[in-house]
């Protein structure tokens, strides 16, 4: 009697703080293994975009101080297997002088976007946000978006996206340090976006 043999192939994803080791499917005999993507490729995996502007683009005025004050349109693709929400954080590194910095200055700050959610409108509100969005406090001490307003020389504005492997619970309009102490241990990924602004005298 011809004995069959089953041949069982166990893959350990490698994982982001947070994440858990799981079990591949069956192999059948014979057959290559299904190849792993690694950790650096998951991370890379998610971006982050905006129609109105490029990486280390200029932000058109529309969304600034300047203009109407509107926040930009973003989109992202690529979220992880695993994610159950995502949070937005916009700031200026370059406050109040790129010559001389001396604050991270925050202008936007979103979390608990559904994991299923891959955009933002322009000019998104607090009544327009996805279902369930939860808004923190920017460094006006306000909830919402604010555009850039640079006092002198031209500020970089750093979009970041966090794909999450939890639900965050309800922060009460935490500060940007407030959400990063939730966040950490749980960031399965993260995208960013770079536009700049120089205001005209």
């Amino acid at each position: 009697m011809r004995t069959l043999v089953l041949g069982l192939a166990l893959a350990c994803v490698a994982t982001a703080p947070g994440w858990t080791q799981t079990a591949a499917a069956t192999t059948a005999p014979g057959a290559a293994p299904k190849r792993v993507p690694t950790r650096k490729e998951i991370t890379m995996s998610l971006t982050l975009a905006s129609p109105a502007f490029k990486q280390l683009g200029g932000i058109p005025k529309r969304h600034t101080c300047d203009g109407a004050d509107l926040s930009p349109p973003l989109a992202w693709s690529g979220v992880p297997p695993g994610t159950k929400s995502l949070a937005l954080v916009v700031d200026d590194p370059d406050a109040p002088d790129p010559a001389a910095p001396k604050v991270v200055w925050v202008h936007w700050v979103l979390y608990d976007l559904p994991a299923s959610a891959t955009s933002l409108a322009e000019g998104t509100t607090a009544k327009t946000l996805p279902p369930g969005t939860r808004e923190g406090l920017n460094d006006w001490k306000q909830p919402g978006w604010r555009g850039p307003c640079p006092p002198i020389g031209r500020h970089r504005y750093f979009h970041k996206l966090y794909a999450l492997g939890i639900v965050l619970p309800d922060l009460h309009h935490p500060t940007r340090p407030t959400l990063e102490k939730a966040m950490a241990g749980h960031v399965l990924a993260q995208a960013e976006l770079v536009g700049t602004y120089q205001r005209t005298r």
